[in-house]
């Protein structure tokens, strides 16, 4: 399970006096996790947030450091930005690998031959499927753009 590989990593991290940045990337992720089952409990979950939903939390802290360190670059803070990718690169430790360009075409085609879209209408059917196949290891957005484009 995700979250105590996560966990794992956090103690082996400590013990080894690892680098500063992976250690505190690591908190920020059990964080994250925690403040999601705080919630889930408020929704009468009790066993806390499922892989999936650890996944979509790692997604959109990586989605955050992209934006902060692009941010940083241009407000002239390189050493900043060089942090937030740090960060990235110890978050993306737990994620399945993302695919390439090349791959999400075919994923998109495969997904718009299977249910047979022919139009606009078909579009969340069809990106339901591929959230459901590949979560985490897809940039959804630019899957979003790619199937609009066939489907238009």
């Amino acid at each position: 399970m995700l979250r105590e590989k996560i966990d794992a990593a956090l103690k082996d991290a400590m013990r080894a006096q690892d680098e500063k940045v992976r250690v505190s990337t690591l908190r920020l992720i059990n964080a994250a996790i925690k403040d999601r089952d705080i919630a889930a409990r408020s929704e009468d979950r009790c066993n806390g947030v499922s892989d999936d939903e650890i996944l979509s939390i790692l997604t959109k802290m990586v989605k955050q450091r992209e934006d902060s360190a692009e941010a940083f670059e241009k407000g002239c803070r390189p050493e900043l930005a060089e942090q937030e990718r740090a960060e990235i690169e110890v978050i993306k430790e737990f994620m399945p690998r993302q695919l390439s360009g090349e791959e999400i075409e075919t994923a998109v085609k495969e997904v718009i031959d299977e249910y047979e879209a022919s139009g606009l209408k078909d579009m969340g059917r069809c990106m339901g499927a591929l959230k459901e196949r590949y979560s985490g290891a897809m940039d959804f957005g630019r899957a979003g753009k790619l199937m609009k484009e066939s489907l238009s």
